[in-house]
């Protein structure tokens, strides 16, 4: 896919946010109206989430590994850090139910996200979800699991690598 400028409502967006431009807006600038859509879903679930973001980055690097995601990876792993998570759950994410690193709600954020990789989500995940997180809690974890079930998706379709950023 062709990196182009990104421009206009997009990038204004973007400077808008203090965000860099990234060669994945800049594929996706290709449609700029897709773009957009883009930058403000993936903003709002970043901006406006109530859960815990050291959750929901724990659930997109879980993600980005079972994509086999490099680029999901390398962004939200700076990402994870910002968010107080420690290198040493980053190190045992991978492994997460054999390590003492993460709590129940963490734990069952993980189980619930590697459910949604693979396409079908278990009811006693879900009553265990319910037992950790309140319903708006349990919208926002839903959503950003299927977000991030589908931009390494995207990101593995569009051939983009760290290196190219």
């Amino acid at each position: 896919m062709p990196l182009v400028p990104v421009a206009g409502r997009p990038l204004d967006r973007l400077q808008a946010l203090g965000a860099g431009v990234s060669d994945l807006y800049r594929a996706l600038a290709n449609q700029p109206e897709f773009l957009e859509a883009w930058i403000d879903f993936a903003w709002s679930l970043r901006q406006r989430a109530g859960t815990s973001r050291a959750i929901r980055e724990l659930m997109i690097l879980r993600s980005a590994q079972m994509h086999g995601s490099t680029y999901q990876w390398r962004d939200h792993v700076v990402m994870a850090a910002e968010a107080g998570v420690g290198d040493d759950q980053i190190s045992a994410l991978e492994d997460w139910r054999s390590s003492s690193l993460f709590d129940l709600p963490t734990c069952c954020a993980l189980a619930f996200t590697e459910e949604m990789v693979r396409g079908r989500v278990e009811d006693g995940t879900l009553e265990e979800l319910a037992h950790h997180f309140a319903p708006d809690q349990r919208i926002e974890l839903m959503v950003t699991a299927g977000f991030y079930c589908m931009a390494p998706r995207v990101l593995n379709a569009l051939r983009l690598t760290p290196s190219e950023d």
